[in-house]
């Protein structure tokens, strides 16, 4: 069994992060101890895989004490490590944090040569096989998140099926559609909800961590997915600002960019998850 602890988006929305993390054994003292063991947030899919893989393969020799808490939604990872209730997290690409950082006024930065793996956003279906199969007014699920809802539409647009303003970058909304050949809907939902989708549209765009928890392989059942050169959205290792340099992240950096892991994601994902280093 893993050394993890599931927390749900419930929690958060019930305002219970504190609490919900007290009672699984760790405090905000425990997990911001530079003398304890280093405690990060994950998302469970790759993320927390990969780290797992980390702790029972990599870590103790590399002298490294690594906990590993997970959790299911996109906004409590990094509310943790703003809290001090785990002092770092590995679930995010930099436009999500850069969005969330001026939403919340909060500080948290990428940890220099940490970027692990990219997940091919994808688009899903259980109605047709292929994109020009789409009918006109059919409705297709995207995040509802700043920058995963810009970058499904991105995906959609690279691939013909609509058309973006100019310049609307990592921002771009439903209203920024300047063609839409098919006057497609769009159904703005939670990123996890996503493939719960599936069977009530016609199409759903989908994280590929959460594609994956639900057995949709990015690399054999999506339609269509980003490729991985130049891709910005690569996940990596964060903390607060100022803790880049605790000996422990350090050590976990170099961990995760390791050949050794990057043999473990290409072995264990198959092209669903690409290692980005």
């Amino acid at each position: 069994m893993r050394n993890t602890t599931k927390i749900t988006a419930a929690v958060l929305a019930a305002g219970a992060l504190t609490l919900g993390l007290t009672a699984c054994g760790s405090d905000k003292g425990s997990a911001g101890d530079k003398d304890g063991p280093l405690v990060v947030a994950a998302t469970p899919t790759p993320q927390g895989a990969i780290l797992d893989y980390v702790k029972k393969n990599l870590a103790k020799k590399a002298g490294l004490d690594l906990e590993v808490k997970e959790f299911t939604d996109y906004v409590t990872p990094n509310t943790a490590v703003q809290q001090g209730e785990v002092f770092a997290n590995y679930f995010q690409h930099k436009p999500y944090l850069d969005d969330f950082n001026k939403k919340n006024k909060t500080d948290i930065v990428p940890v220099p040569g940490a970027t692990v793996h990219l997940e091919p956003l994808g688009v899903y279906s259980k109605k047709i096989k292929k994109l020009d199969e789409l009918k006109k007014g059919a409705t297709v699920a995207v995040p509802n998140d700043t920058t995963n809802e810009a970058r499904a539409l991105k995906l959609l647009a690279d691939n013909g099926v609509l058309k973006l303003k100019a310049g609307v970058g990592f921002t771009a909304t439903p209203k920024d559609v300047v063609s839409n050949p098919l006057n497609l809907k769009f159904k703005e939902l939670e990123a996890a909800q996503l493939p719960r989708s599936i069977d009530d549209v016609d199409a759903a765009v989908i994280n590929g961590n959460y594609a994956l928890e639900a057995d949709l392989s990015p690399a054999k059942d999506a339609i269509v997915a980003e490729k991985a050169k130049g891709n910005p959205y690569g996940n990596f290792l964060a903390v607060k600002k100022g803790d880049e340099n605790d000996p422990r992240v350090k050590k976990l950096a170099k961990l995760l960019t390791s050949p050794e892991v990057k043999k473990f994601i290409d072995e264990k994902y198959d092209g669903s998850i690409v290692a980005a280093f």
